[in-house]
C-alpha cells in the first residue's frame, strides 16, 4: 500500500522551525531589518530638522537616503566623506558667490570648472573617497545656485543647507550604529579566512597537478576580485570599532603578502609548465620532493588552517622549513652538477623562486597568526593599496561633467526658466555619481526611470495625502510604504540605479517642509527639471567618448602593460607594492567593463599573468644588484651592468608598444645580459655571498627570458619564426 499524502508529510517540530527561521534572518531577514532602519532613520531626521525649525528638512531625509548603507562601517564612511566633501563645497561656493554673483555666464562656467574637477577627483579615487569629491561638486552646485539668486542670504542659506545635511548625517549613523548593527569587520574576519583557506586548497592541489589551465584562470580572476574588494572592506572597518583600527596596518600588510605570494606561485607553476614543455626532466625530478613537502606545512593536525591560532603552527612549520631549504637546495645542485645533461640553470632558477614563494607564504602566515591579538610589531607597514585609473579616462570625466552643466546653465539663462536653479545641481549630482559605475550610461537612465516613479508617486503624496495629514505619526505612516518601495529596489542589484533616483528625488520632490506649498505648477516644472537633466546626463555619457565602449578597454589595458615600464625604470622604494596593486586595480576595471565579454576578459587575464611574472621579475634583479658591496666589478659602467640596463630597456619598450621587431630586441637583450652575467662569473671568484647574489641575478634573467616566450603567454605571436633548428632558444638553459 502507498503512503497518503498526509502520512508522508514531515510534522513540524520546535527544531525544524527554529532552523528555518534562522535561515530567514541571514538572509531575507536583513534586508528587512535594513528597510526598517533606513525608515528609522529617515524619520528620525525629518522629525529632528522639524523640531530644529530648519527650511526645508526635506534635506536631511534625501540625506539619509544617500548615506544608508546595510553595513554601519559603510555608513560612517560615508557620512565622513560626505561632510568633508559638503564642508569644501560650502567653502568653495561661498567664494564663487562673491566674485561672480552679478555675472551668471562667469558664476556658471566657474562652477562647471569646479564641478569637473571634482567629478575627475572622483573617477580617480576609489571607495568612499570618491564620494567626499562627488560632494565636494553637488553640494557647491545645491547650495550655490539657490544662493546665487539672493546673494545677500546666500552665508544663511548655504548653512542652514549644511545644518539640514548634518542632521541627516548624524541620524544615520545613531540608527545605523545601535540598531541591529552590522560591522564590516565581521565580513572582513570571514573574508581572511575564507582567502586563506581558498589559496592553500590552490597551491596544494597545483603542486599535485590536479588543476587545469582554465582553473587557474578562473581561480587568479577570483583572488584579483578578492584583493580589490578587500581593500574596499578595510578602509570601511577602521571607522567601525577600536578591534578593526588596531590591525588595519596588518590587514593592508597581509593583502599586500597575498598579492606577492600568489603573483610569485603562479610564476613557480608556469616555469614548471615550461620546463616539462622542454623536456627538463632531470631538474623537474630534483625538484618535485620539495613541492609535495609545502602543503602539510599548510595545516595543523592534518586539518587546513581556519582561524588565526591555527596560522600560528603553520607560520612556526615555514619558518624552519624556510630556515632548512637553501642548504637541501644547496646539496640538491651539488647532486646535479655531477651529471652532465643537467640544466642547472634552469634548477636554480626554479629553486631560487621556490625559496620565495616560501618566503613570502610564511610572511603571509604570519601575519594572518599575529591577528590574534590587539597589538603586534606587523602592525608597522608603510606600504599601503594604490589604486590605478587611466588619466584620460578621468580627464574625460571631468570635461564630460563641465560641458553638461554649462550647456544646462546656457539652457537655464536662454529660457529663463524658474525650475533651472534645480537643473542644474541635479545634473551636477547625476554626471558625479554615475561616473563612478561601470556603466554611466545605464546608471543615469535608470536614476532617470526612478526619478519619474518618484515624481508621480511624489504627486498622490503632496497633493492626495498631506492635505489629510494632521500630526507627524500620521505623516510617517502616509510616507511609509511610498519610501518602502525605493529602498527595497536599492536592496536588489538590477534595480538599485532606479532605487536610487526614487529614493532621492522622491525626498526631494514630496518630502515635507515645516510650511507645505501646493504648487501643482512648480511641482511638475521641477519634476520636468529632474528628468531633464539626467536625460542630459545620459546622453552625455553615451555621445561624449563612452566609457563602455572598447577604447577605455584598450586604454586600461595600455596602462596595465605599461606596469611593466614601471617595474623596470621607478624608484625601488614601495616599488613592489605599487606594481602590484595598480596591475591588479587595472584588471579589475577592465573585467567590469568587459562583464559580459569572456575572450576579452580571458585575453586581460593573460596580459596580467606575463605582466606580473615579467615585472616582478624584474623588481627581484633590481633589487639584488642594489644591495651588491660597493665594488669596481660591480660598477654602473662594467660591461655586464650596461648589457642589464640595455636589457631592461628593451623589455620596456615591447611591454609599452608590442611588436615583432622590439620582442627580437628584448630577446637578444636578454641573452645578452645573461651572457654578461656568465662571463663576470668566470673570470673572478667573488665570496660566497655574492657569487650567490650573482647567481641569483642570473636566475632572474633567465626567468625573464622563458617568460617572454611562454606559449601560453600574450607575447607568443610575436616570437618571429625561426628554423626548426632554432627551436631550442624557447627553452635555452
Amino acid at each position: 500500500m502507498s503512503a497518503s499524502p498526509s502520512s508522508a508529510r514531515q510534522p513540524l517540530t520546535f527544531a525544524a522551525f527554529y532552523t528555518a527561521a534562522a535561515d530567514w534572518a541571514r538572509t531575507d531577514g536583513l534586508t528587512w531589518i535594513y528597510l526598517f532602519k533606513a525608515l528609522a532613520a529617515a524619520f528620525l531626521s525629518l522629525y529632528v530638522a522639524m523640531k530644529l525649525d530648519l527650511p526645508q528638512p526635506r534635506t536631511a531625509m534625501t540625506t539619509v537616503f544617500i548615506v544608508m548603507q546595510p553595513q554601519s562601517g559603510m555608513v560612517f564612511a560615508k557620512s565622513f566623506y560626505r561632510i568633508c566633501g559638503t564642508l569644501v563645497g560650502l567653502v568653495v561656493m561661498l567664494a564663487l558667490i562673491g566674485l561672480f554673483a552679478q555675472q551668471p555666464e562667469l558664476f556658471i562656467a566657474s562652477t562647471a570648472i569646479w564641478v569637473g574637477i571634482c567629478t575627475a577627483g572622483a573617477a580617480r579615487n576609489r571607495n568612499f573617497r570618491t564620494y567626499g569629491f562627488v560632494l565636494a561638486g553637488y553640494t557647491a552646485a545645491l547650495i550655490g545656485f539657490p544662493a546665487a539668486q539672493h546673494p545677500d542670504d546666500a552665508f544663511m542659506s548655504a548653512l542652514t543647507r549644511v545644518a539640514e545635511i548634518v542632521v541627516g548625517i548624524v541620524c544615520s549613523g545613531v540608527v545605523s550604529g545601535l540598531v541591529f548593527p552590522r560591522f564590516s569587520g565581521e565580513q572582513m574576519r570571514t573574508t581572511v579566512r575564507a582567502r586563506f583557506s581558498a589559496f592553500v586548497e590552490y597551491v596544494s592541489a597545483s603542486l599535485s597537478g590536479q588543476v587545469e589551465r582554465a582553473q587557474i584562470e578562473a581561480t587568479n580572476a577570483r583572488f584579483v576580485a578578492d584583493i580589490v574588494g578587500f581593500e574596499a572592506i578595510r578602509s570601511v572597518a577602521v571607522f567601525e570599532t577600536p578591534y578593526s583600527r588596531m590591525r588595519s596596518g596588518r590587514l593592508s600588510r597581509m593583502n599586500s603578502e597575498f598579492m606577492t605570494a600568489s603573483t610569485r606561485f603562479h610564476a613557480l607553476h608556469q616555469l614548471m609548465n615550461r620546463l616539462h614543455d622542454a623536456g627538463a626532466a632531470v631538474a623537474i625530478e630534483a625538484l618535485e620532493p620539495y613541492f609535495k613537502e609545502i602543503a602539510p606545512l599548510l595545516g595543523k593536525s592534518g586539518e587546513p588552517v581556519l582561524t588565526a591560532a591555527d596560522a600560528v603552527h603553520a607560520a612556526k612549520q615555514l619558518d624552519t622549513y624556510k630556515a632548512e631549504l637553501p642548504k637541501r637546495m644547496r646539496a640538491t645542485r651539488e647532486a646535479l652538477e655531477t651529471r652532465p645533461e643537467a640544466p642547472l640553470l634552469d634548477f636554480d632558477t626554479a629553486a631560487e623562486l621556490l625559496y620565495r614563494f616560501v618566503d613570502d607564504l610564511h610572511a603571509y602566515a604570519a601575519t594572518y597568526a599575529s591577528l590574534g591579538v590587539d597589538t603586534h610589531e606587523r602592525e608597522r607597514w608603510i606600504d599601503r593599496y594604490e589604486p590605478k585609473t587611466n588619466a584620460l579616462a578621468v580627464g574625460v570625466a571631468g570635461a564630460r561633467a563641465a560641458i553638461v552643466i554649462a550647456l544646462l546653465g546656457a539652457f537655464w539663462i536662454a529660457t529663463a526658466w524658474p525650475s533651472g536653479v534645480t537643473l542644474l545641481p541635479v545634473g551636477a549630482a547625476t554626471c558625479a555619481l554615475a561616473s563612478t559605475s561601470p556603466n554611466p550610461t545605464r546608471m543615469a537612465f535608470q536614476m532617470a526611470a526612478g526619478t519619474i516613479l518618484s515624481s508621480l508617486m511624489g504627486m498622490i503624496v503632496v497633493f492626495g495625502l498631506y492635505p489629510h495629514v494632521d500630526g507627524f505619526p500620521l505623516l510617517c505612516v502616509a510616507l511609509a510604504p511610498f519610501l518602502l518601495l525605493g529602498v527595497f529596489m536599492t536592496t536588489r542589484p538590477k534595480l538599485a540605479g532606479y532605487g536610487v533616483g526614487y529614493c532621492i528625488f522622491f525626498c526631494f520632490l514630496a518630502g515635507p517642509d515645516n510650511v507645505i506649498h501646493y504648487d501643482p505648477t512648480a511641482f511638475i516644472n521641477d519634476a520636468l527639471a529632474l528628468f531633464l537633466s539626467m536625460l542630459a546626463c545620459s546622453a552625455a555619457f553615451a555621445l561624449l567618448l563612452p566609457p563602455s565602449l572598447p577604447w577605455m578597454r584598450n586604454r586600461l589595458l595600455i596602462d596595465l602593460r605599461r606596469h611593466v615600464v614601471l617595474a623596470c625604470n621607478s624608484r625601488l622604494t614601495r616599488l613592489r607594492s605599487r606594481f602590484e596593486s595598480g596591475a591588479r586595480d587595472l584588471m579589475f576595471q577592465i573585467n567590469a567593463l568587459a562583464e559580459k565579454e569572456p575572450e576579452v576578459k580571458r585575453d586581460s587575464l593573460r596580459w596580467l599573468f606575463a605582466v606580473l611574472e615579467v615585472g616582478n621579475a624584474m623588481i627581484d634583479l633590481r633589487r639584488e644588484i642594489a644591495a651588491l658591496t660597493p665594488d669596481a666589478r660591480y660598477a654602473e659602467t662594467m660591461p655586464w651592468r650596461v648589457a642589464e640596463r640595455r636589457m631592461r630597456n628593451a623589455v620596456a619598450a615591447l611591454f609599452d608598444r608590442p611588436g615583432a621587431q622590439r620582442m627580437d630586441a628584448a630577446l637578444a637583450a636578454t641573452s645578452d645580459a645573461t651572457a654578461a652575467v656568465r662571463q663576470v662569473l668566470a673570470t673572478f671568484t667573488p665570496a660566497r655571498e655574492e657569487r650567490h647574489q650573482l647567481e641569483r641575478i642570473l636566475s632572474h634573467l633567465h626567468f625573464i627570458r622563458t617568460a617572454l616566450l611562454d606559449p601560453q603567454s600574450p607575447l607568443e605571436t610575436l616570437v618571429a619564426k625561426r628554423s626548426e633548428g632554432q627551436e631550442g632558444v624557447r627553452h635555452a638553459t
